[in-house]
């Protein structure tokens, strides 16, 4: 009979620490803010109530492919940002590239859509697992999933999913950010910098992942979608102020196999989010918030399949709304793009990729620029595709 090393008669009393231990954790990290930070809404968007007009129709412009990384035949998680103060570049784009996903020569890429030479500049690799690992004191072996950010100041912020020993689900989120914002984003080199890892959860933060682009906030702050993803998937959600500062989170466990979020605001207080979904129905999940992100509550999946991937979402300046796709019924060999006036009622699918069987066009982002509606997302994990749309001109006019 092997020993123990401690008495019996403690042993209750470690199982009742335990307990206590994980309550107080779960308490805390679920605890509610104490401020109502209502969402920033695109100038000369029109509020959900008021909103009688046409639906909006898009009309395609261009598309191509953003350039890779030298020696990185894999790409995937393409993120975009659009750079509104920054004379030279409209957008920014972002994504993971390497030999293949999870390989410890993944790096996250930058590239820039030049308004000058209209076209993307070439890419350079702007974060590494050394660099991170270096300034956190661990080990990290594996980066992924960039979602990038502008606070008051200008000033670039990056979130990366970062992991050690396990694979994604053992993940954590880092925090990157410029020290100083620059007049003109360096093409090359941003000068992003280690802030730390967001303190999503009492056990040592794991299991928390990011995806889709922020929702801002009147205030100049930004609402971060996250998700947990170790046995229970579900939402989570991070505050920061208009410094990039964290500020507190809430996570909703009302809904269960529930992945990546994409925030939408009908206006500044009443929020949608849209879930990739992992339950059998295969339907787009959606939770809904009518204080500004307070509380959440489950609401009716959204008629329309799902195939395990994710499905971004945004409001455009007219108030509007876009969201991107794969069904499941094509599964990621196919991305459809639908339109809304409510975030709710969507119309029928417009075809962005209709590849053959076993191909992949996933993971799709937008962003708005130069009155424009840009998208990007995975081709055939190879490289990052984009494309431009626009608002069609009869509708220019419209209020």
């Amino acid at each position: 009979m092997r020993k123990t090393l401690l008495p019996a008669s403690l042993a209750p009393l470690l199982w009742l620490a335990l307990g206590v231990l994980v309550a107080t954790g779960l308490l805390l990290t679920s605890s509610p803010m104490a401020v109502r930070r209502p969402a920033a809404l695109p100038e000369a968007a029109n509020s959900l109530a008021a909103s009688t007009a046409a639906p909006t129709e898009l009309e395609f412009e261009a598309r191509g492919s953003i350039p890779q990384p030298p020696n990185a035949p894999a790409a995937h998680a393409s993120n975009l940002l659009a750079l509104p103060h920054d004379p030279e570049y409209a957008l920014a784009a972002f994504w993971f590239a390497g030999s293949k996903e999870a390989a410890l020569d993944v790096g996250i890429a930058m590239s820039l859509w030049s308004r000058s030479l209209n076209a993307w500049t070439p890419a350079a690799r702007v974060v590494d697992r050394h660099q991170v690992g270096a300034a956190l004191g661990k080990g990290i072996l594996r980066i992924g999933n960039p979602v990038a950010w502008l606070d008051s100041q200008h000033r670039l912020h990056v979130f990366v999913v970062g992991t050690g020993l396990g694979g994604w689900a053992a993940s954590r989120v880092l925090h990157l950010r410029q020290s100083q914002a620059q007049t003109s984003m360096d093409a090359s080199q941003p000068g992003l910098e280690v802030v730390g890892q967001l303190p999503l959860g009492w056990l040592w933060n794991l299991s928390h992942l990011v995806r889709h682009a922020p929702l801002p906030l009147a205030d100049g702050g930004m609402v971060l979608p996250v998700y947990f993803e170790l046995g229970a998937k579900y939402p989570v959600f991070a505050w920061f102020n208009a410094d990039g500062k964290f500020q507190g989170m809430r996570k909703f466990t009302g809904i269960k196999q529930a992945l990546q979020p994409a925030l939408l605001a009908l206006d500044g207080d009443h929020w949608l989010a849209l879930l990739r979904s992992r339950n059998q129905d295969g339907q787009i999940g959606v939770i809904a918030s009518s204080d500004g992100g307070k509380v959440w509550q489950r609401q009716a999946a959204l008629p329309l399949s799902n195939d395990d991937s994710a499905v971004a979402a945004m409001r455009l300046p007219d108030g509007s709304f876009v969201m991107l796709r794969n069904p499941s019924e094509r599964g990621r060999s196919q991305l459809l793009m639908h339109m809304s006036q409510n975030g709710q009622t969507w119309s029928a699918p417009q075809i962005l990729e209709d590849g053959s069987e076993g191909s992949e066009y996933s993971y799709p982002a937008m962003s708005w620029s130069d009155d424009r509606l840009w998208l990007s997302y995975t081709s055939l994990r190879q490289g990052i595709a984009w494309q431009r749309w626009r608002i069609r001109a009869s509708q220019q006019g419209q209020p």
